[in-house]
């Protein structure tokens, strides 16, 4: 357990729901010159890569959260934090969320850490870096934790540190949590996201994928047990949830992780802040500052640089070891 977190939310961004709705709604960060890689999958399906260089030996590898891609402020703003400290950065767009319908019926979900492992495997492969560290947002933060958890000491040697933010560690709660009147726009924002991907599929695989009934879901857990679930084999939205929950999966963890939850975040509940994992654990460290919303961690100034950008690259540079770069 990190004893105390020093984040300290701007006067007018002291809940959780106005430091959520502030970094998604009010920032504005210009477009990065991203070089896109396609990086074609096993099963026949693809993931595209956007990467920002600077010529160094070190790399971050981002991964967004539900419905985002690596256009999205919080990627953006982190890709930049830490190509201005000397790294390279590789953001991945989740299945069909680059701009373009992935192959396959399947969609990245939660479970997904295939996916993750798929893009740090063909980073490594690369011969480029000595060290990689992994920042995940939100779905991406379970994704990365699940999939560190998963391998344990078979990550690659090249992975030295991890940073998540805003993890719903417990699939069910969150869900749950999600479900919440005072949560209604979010949600609403996400099934309608959810539907354009839905209503794409339907069109891609006609009689395998319907839209009856959508206008009548309201929750993850009916959208899960309708879609997520039977899609990507698992025998319903608990099953989903279950197998997919990084919480079960913190304690293989083997390298330095820092999971940080704020306390006000709207989505989480206190399951998904594994207290009793982080005690035990040497390798997983759990922040939890009073306030900062979902993605939010907002600052004011430090030349629009946000507060868990400048904790992430921090932390990875602390286990990186020496900066290097390409003659």
């Amino acid at each position: 357990m990190v004893a105390a977190s020093d984040y300290r939310p701007p006067a007018l961004l002291r809940d959780g729901h106005s430091s959520t709705l502030f970094a998604t709604l009010s920032r504005r960060l210009p477009a990065l010159p991203y070089q896109r890689q396609r990086l074609d999958l096993h099963d026949g399906d693809f993931i595209d890569i956007d990467w920002s260089r600077v010529g160094s030996r070190r790399l971050v590898v981002v991964s967004h959260g539900l419905e985002g891609n690596s256009g999205r402020p919080y990627v953006v703003g982190m890709v930049r934090a830490f190509n201005r400290a000397g790294w390279d950065a590789a953001a991945w767009n989740f299945r069909g969320c680059s701009g373009e319908l992935n192959r396959t019926l399947t969609f990245t979900h939660s479970g997904a850490s295939g996916d993750l492992a798929a893009v740090v495997a063909a980073a490594c492969a690369t011969g480029r870096y000595d060290a990689v560290a992994l920042v995940g947002f939100s779905l991406g933060g379970n994704l990365t934790l699940k999939y560190l958890g998963e391998l344990g000491d078979d990550v690659p040697s090249a992975v030295r540190a991890a940073v998540v933010f805003s993890v719903p560690c417990d699939l069910e709660g969150s869900a749950s949590r999600m479900g919440d009147r005072a949560n209604w726009v979010y949600m609403r924002r996400f099934l309608a996201e959810l539907r354009g991907r839905i209503e794409a599929k339907a069109a891609q695989f006609p009689g395998r994928v319907s839209l009856e009934g959508f206008a009548r879901i309201r929750t993850f857990r009916e959208f899960d047990e309708r879609y997520t679930a039977p899609l990507h084999g698992f025998g319903g939205a608990l099953d989903y949830w279950t197998r997919s929950s990084s919480k079960a999966f913190v304690g293989g963890i083997r390298r330095p992780t820092l999971l940080v939850n704020a306390m006000d975040d709207p989505f989480l509940v206190a399951s998904c802040f594994p207290r009793e994992e982080a005690v035990r654990s040497e390798w997983l460290h759990l922040e939890a500052p009073e306030a900062g919303g979902h993605v939010g961690f907002v600052t004011i100034g430090n030349d629009g640089e946000y507060w868990s950008e400048t904790r992430a690259v921090g932390f990875a540079g602390q286990h990186a070891g020496p900066p290097g770069n390409f003659p």
